[in-house]
């Protein structure tokens, strides 16, 4: 079989499993946001936190909720790694530095897991459990309780609540996340990932001295790093290391956790606005963006340059031999089109056009299908802005769902789609201007602006990954990618919270003749045009200096 076709079938195969869970997992979390019954272990939680998960929010109290949430996150994230030194179970690590300390901190709360450290060389067993997996979990849920916080902003009207966050972050760990990593898990454990809490031991020989590994609880962090669209890994190699990642099903099996949440959410948004075919238009549109890129993606990396390319079937180098170019491809498409840091291949090492693939898959807004959460409440403000485009055609106040979209909609809107390019092109420009930061780069020219490029795209748009030809571990990289992560995670919110506000207090419209019919072909095919003019209109000038000049000049 060459590698090709085996690719096409991983694909196929990917499909398949997306498929078959679709229906009943979209259902199953439309029930969990949607009931008003109260689990015992979720009411001991409840009456630890002192909060009352029966009490309506209006979106500011909603807003506030969220934001003191990760702010005690960030906070207590950011103490226990300063205190590691003197903690038990830190493996013998010293404390982190405060500037990476605030650096992790911030990724972690912020759904990004943007790590300039290896793991196995500074994190102990308390940081990475205690610290870094719960907020594996709890970030991950903050994301999906946004979005079902928009949902009801358009399935409600004439009020402006909005539900309540604590309930749904709840709800969201407790019925969703927990149970399908504990099935992830065993099923990774069962491949062949590590879930222990050994100690450094010495193992084999290597280049004639011996090699150091520690264990650690890997396959328990890795299913919720995939299943939360996180991306943190417990190894330097991440999702390219044995411990992580040890075979081809493996791989195909977290790629599949990375994509099943946020796809599956389309239907959770079908069903509790009512409309199923709504929740199938968000998906095509999904669907045809994700498609399209990975299949680009595996004709660039397959596409034959030269000798080297023709012995390896392709462009091999920085990728794991286990899951070839196929695995690579797919899981690179899947974890940038989503905000997932996750990585099983050297994506500095992609082709120039495989390169720019993945970094205009961080730059579309992460919306195809996007991170857990925060992809369906992307997707959703760029359908706002499709719907204003197309009553800009027509002469006709658009509408969406039932609800107009006037003014202070398309405002809300406008400013989400424009703070994280805003983010990244700024941070960019500073750092490329400066004389000190261009020193981190390790290669020149093209590629080494790519570099410095990617990593602040992949921090304010909450991703994670990394070219790794960047030494981002000094103070102004992690000071600064740390403030894109913080600001590209919660400044969004601010105006999707208020936007999903604005909408609950409309009174519904009735359908007309001239109503546009967003459950149509014609309607996912505007919303996928949207998409990318507006990606391409912001990024196209960056990108021609960085993986577009590479590309053409190789």
């Amino acid at each position: 079989m060459s590698p090709q076709t085996a690719g096409v079938l991983q694909l196929l195969a990917l499909i398949a499993a997306l498929a078959l869970a679709y229906r009943p997992l979209g259902d199953y979390m439309a029930r969990v946001y949607s009931s008003e019954k109260h689990y015992k272990p979720e009411k001991w939680i409840y009456k630890v936190i002192g909060a009352n998960p029966s009490a309506e929010m209006r979106w500011p109290a909603y807003l506030r909720a969220v934001l003191a949430f990760s702010a005690v996150g960030v906070l207590f994230l950011y103490l226990l790694q300063r205190l590691q030194g003197v903690l038990p179970g830190s493996l013998g690590f010293a404390s982190i530095d405060p500037d990476q300390a605030f650096n992790t901190a911030a990724s972690f709360v912020a759904n990004t897991n943007w790590q300039s450290y290896a793991g196995e060389q500074a994190m102990g067993h308390v940081v990475q459990t205690g610290g870094l997996a719960v907020q594996n979990f709890v970030s991950a849920a903050v994301g999906m309780a946004v979005a079902v916080a928009l949902v009801r902003g358009f399935a409600r009207s004439r009020t402006g609540e909005l539900g309540n966050f604590w309930a749904d972050l709840v709800r969201g760990t407790v019925r969703i996340l927990l149970p399908l990593s504990v099935i992830g898990a065993l099923v990774l454990v069962a491949c062949g990932a590590i879930q222990n809490f050994a100690g450094i031991h010495e193992v084999g020989q290597f280049l004639g001295g011996t090699q150091q590994w520690n264990g650690g609880a890997v396959a328990s962090q890795e299913v919720i790093k995939e299943l939360g669209t996180n991306g943190g890994g417990y190894f330097n190699a991440n999702s390219a290391h044995p411990f992580e990642n040890p075979t081809p099903f493996s791989n195909l099996f977290e790629i599949f956790l990375i994509l099943v949440i946020p796809f599956a959410l389309t239907r959770t948004f079908g069903r509790m606005v009512g409309n199923l075919r709504q929740g199938y238009a968000i998906l095509a549109t999904m669907a045809v963006i994700w498609i399209g890129f990975t299949a680009l993606m595996m004709w660039t990396e397959f596409a034959h340059h030269g000798p080297a390319f023709d012995v390896a079937g392709g462009a091999m180098e920085g990728k794991e031999t286990r899951f070839g170019i196929g695995g690579s491809s797919i899981f690179a498409v899947a974890s940038t089109l989503t905000s997932t840091g996750a990585v099983n291949s050297f994506h500095s090492s992609f082709t120039g056009f495989g390169g720019g693939i993945a970094m205009l898959g961080m730059q579309l807004g992460e919306i195809a299908p996007g991170g857990v959460g925060s992809g369906l409440y992307g997707m959703l403000v760029m359908a706002i802005i499709a719907v204003f485009i197309a009553g800009l055609m027509v002469g006709r106040t658009p509408e969406y769902l039932g609800k107009k979209i006037g003014t202070r909609e398309i405002k809300l809107a406008a400013c989400y789609i424009l703070i994280t390019p805003a983010l990244v092109l700024c941070f960019t420009a500073a750092a490329m201007a400066l004389p000190t930061p261009p020193h981190s780069m390790l290669n020149s020219g093209a590629h080494g602006f790519s570099e410095v490029l990617y990593a602040y795209t992949s921090g304010a748009n909450n991703n994670g990954s990394a070219f790794a030809g960047l030494n981002a571990d000094t103070q102004w990289f992690n000071t600064t990618i740390g403030l894109a992560m913080l600001l590209g995670r919660f400044l969004p919110m601010v105006f999707v919270l208020a936007l999903a506000g604005s909408l609950a207090e409309q009174k519904p419209v009735p359908e007309t003749a001239g109503t546009l019919r967003t459950d149509k072909p014609l309607y996912a095919g505007l919303l996928v045009g949207t998409i990318v003019i507006i990606t391409g209109l912001t990024y196209f000038p960056a990108l021609a200096l960085g993986p577009l000049a590479e590309g053409l000049a190789s």
